[in-house]
């Protein structure tokens, strides 16, 4: 892999994702990019952290990891929000995984 896209740095066990969180979306999906972030329609009103648990909860089922894995570091309140994932998986393995279609 030649480089990591815009949203996504560090390394395996400490990747550091840039998520353009969209809340109150049908069902929750991966949208592409959005200004350096990978963008994802949340399918959770944006009230009291909803959104947020919703978001966590569709990265580990789409990444196969435990929810533990993943740690909202930034944007809790926010549609920018940066988050950790404490696993191994290689650079390549999450772009496939974040920007396969939803089916």
């Amino acid at each position: 892999m030649s480089e990591l896209p815009s949203w996504l740095s560090g390394a395996p066990g400490q990747w550091l994702l840039r998520i353009h969180a969209q809340p109150g979306a049908r069902t929750s999906a991966s949208a592409g990019e959005h200004d350096g972030a990978l963008k994802i329609r949340v399918a959770a009103p944006p009230v009291d952290g909803k959104a947020n648990e919703a978001l966590l909860r569709w990265l580990a089922g789409r990444l196969q990891i435990a929810q533990r894995d993943l740690e909202l570091v930034a944007g809790s309140s926010a549609r920018a929000k940066r988050i950790r994932i404490n696993n191994g998986l290689s650079a390549e393995r999450l772009r496939t995984l974040l920007l396969a279609a939803d089916g």
